[in-house]
């Protein structure tokens, strides 16, 4: 197993990787204007549990904030990825890597699809080949999946990918309302599920 370097920054791996019908990359400049259009095709699914989905963000702040997201994957503080499809080039979604202790090697896995392309696998699929990548290129010991309690749907696509749910954090975190929350808890760890 590779050693790290003590910074983060120092830290390489591939910015992209494919599964079967996806191309899973690091954002890239220019990347604002197909996420603008998923999240306005996707608001009103995405409203009830994204607190960033709450409004339509202008183009030129969509942009902006893929060019945040593009630094914060270079310094290896937040690795977002973007879900292409392979055979349209479209936009499937956004994914990535979050909330990472490079010390442990912990790793949370957050997930959106547009609306056009849900219930197609696509999220699946996506959390398969990201847990995969940070299994072999960043040596996770652990990776999580958190999600609202009552999001039905994120917690399915938990289960699917083969994460075991470890508990339920009660009244944790509110919700985009404001309301207090409770938060599922999922899991893989080394030596265990991989």
């Amino acid at each position: 197993m590779p050693v790290f370097a003590a910074n983060p920054i120092l830290i390489e791996f591939p910015e992209s990787f494919e599964s079967s019908r996806l191309l899973i990359r690091a954002p890239l400049w220019g990347d604002g204007a197909p996420l603008n259009e998923a999240v306005a095709e996707s608001l009103e699914e995405l409203r009830p549990w994204m607190p960033w989905a709450q409004t339509l963000p202008a183009p030129e702040d969509s942009e902006a904030n893929i060019r945040d997201a593009r630094l914060k994957f270079l310094a290896r503080s937040d690795l977002r990825l973007m879900l292409i499809s392979k055979e349209t080039g479209a936009l499937v979604g956004s994914s990535g890597l979050h909330r990472i202790d490079w010390q442990v090697r912990r790793f949370e896995i957050g997930y959106w699809i547009r609306t056009s392309c849900a219930k197609q696998g696509f999220v699946t699929e996506a959390v398969n080949a990201i847990t995969q990548f940070a299994i072999d290129e960043l040596q996770a010991n652990r990776i999580e999946i958190r999600c609202d309690a009552q999001n039905t749907r994120s917690a399915a696509v938990a289960l699917r990918a083969g994460y075991t749910l470890e508990g339920t954090l009660r009244s944790d975190r509110c919700d985009v309302n404001g309301e207090l929350r409770n938060t599922l808890v999922f899991a893989k760890v080394r030596g265990t599920e991989f």
